[in-house]
């Protein structure tokens, strides 16, 4: 079992930056494949970024791109997700992913595990 744990959201105007956090527990960390989704209520969970266990290869939505950051610390065991020029279509709950015995999440199916989610609103 994996335990994830997001932390960071808030209530942001347009143009400012969060930094989101995932602490994970239960398995080695440098073997699990992370990333970060998120859902605007009355859409589907979508993908926003993911990052290979060795932290090298990193992979973005297009709507992020440019924007959003993904990184990981294996020592602290935990996985990042830096938002800068957030814009009033990024509100959403946002949700740190796991997937075992594979490099990369790139899709909801893909998935082990799930966070409980964290809230980034932005106003416009």
């Amino acid at each position: 079992q994996v335990q994830l744990v997001e932390s960071g959201g808030g209530l942001v105007q347009a143009g400012a930056s969060l930094r989101l956090s995932c602490a994970a527990s239960g398995r080695t960390f440098s073997r699990l494949a992370m990333g970060w989704f998120r859902r605007d209520p009355g859409k589907e969970r979508e993908f926003v970024a993911a990052i290979s266990r060795s932290g090298y290869s990193t992979y973005y939505a297009d709507s992020v791109k440019g924007r959003f950051t993904i990184s990981r610390d294996n020592a602290k065991n935990m996985v990042y997700l830096q938002m800068n020029s957030l814009k009033p279509e990024d509100t959403a709950v946002y949700y740190c992913a796991a997937r075992t015995n594979s490099d990369v999440i790139l899709a909801i199916p893909e998935v082990d595990y799930w966070g409980q989610g964290t809230q980034v609103t932005v106003s416009s």
